[in-house]
């Protein structure tokens, strides 16, 4: 089936969309050495080019007053906290507590008061205070970035909105290791879950915050 024929296929039954709220965050999903560094088992270069996509993001969304939230993956030595999720995947030995793979890019740092949630399973909100935290900032909207596209992003956009936080993934800053998964799950999520913007229009929607 060709991609027009899927389209045509999902009309009028997957083709809703979600406004944009008034008081969005910009939530980056675990975008850490491990996906950029050579040699690790996450590695791709896909992901060097969703980095920098980020770093535009996270100076737009600073500039317009918009809270970043970053997110990372760890574990307890030996993964116990990480339960049939830490099993099923071994490269998630990456993220045991003190490694310098789990640790964030020295060009998207969290600054000061920004937040840092530290989670154990693919969605940001399993397992964390993420969605308290974000209803007490009174969030109604999140851009949603990172690592990995199939994986971490697409669980977390699904949970944002289960949460009630209208989602908005970030082409461009989303990174997976093959085109395949990273295409077949944005059409997922903007068919079913959320909706997905290109890094210009996420700019533009932060500059309307802004002013």
């Amino acid at each position: 089936m060709s991609q027009e024929e899927l389209k045509a296929n999902y009309a009028g039954a997957f083709d809703g969309r979600l406004p944009f709220g008034q008081r969005p965050a910009l939530l980056i999903v675990d975008v850490v050495v491990a996906y950029l560094r050579p040699g690790s088992p996450l590695y791709d270069p896909a992901f060097q080019v969703a980095l920098e996509s980020n770093e535009r993001l996270v100076a737009a969304a600073r500039k317009a007053g918009a809270p970043v939230v970053f997110t990372n993956v760890v574990y307890a030595m030996g993964g116990r906290d990480g339960g049939l999720f830490y099993r099923k995947v071994p490269a998630l030995k990456a993220f045991q507590a003190g490694s310098p793979d789990g640790a964030f890019p020295d060009t998207l740092q969290p600054e000061p008061g920004e937040v840092v949630v530290n989670k154990q399973y693919a969605s940001a909100f399993f397992g964390t205070s993420l969605a308290s935290t974000l209803t007490a900032m009174g969030i109604d909207s999140l851009l949603i970035t990172g690592f990995s596209t199939s994986g971490c992003v697409r669980a977390t956009g699904l949970d944002a909105l289960q949460h009630g936080f209208v989602p908005y993934v970030v082409r461009e800053a989303c990174g997976d290791r093959h085109p395949g998964p990273h295409e077949a799950n944005l059409f997922d999520l903007q068919a079913k879950y959320a909706e997905v913007v290109s890094e210009a229009e996420a700019i533009a929607l932060l500059g309307q915050v802004g002013g």
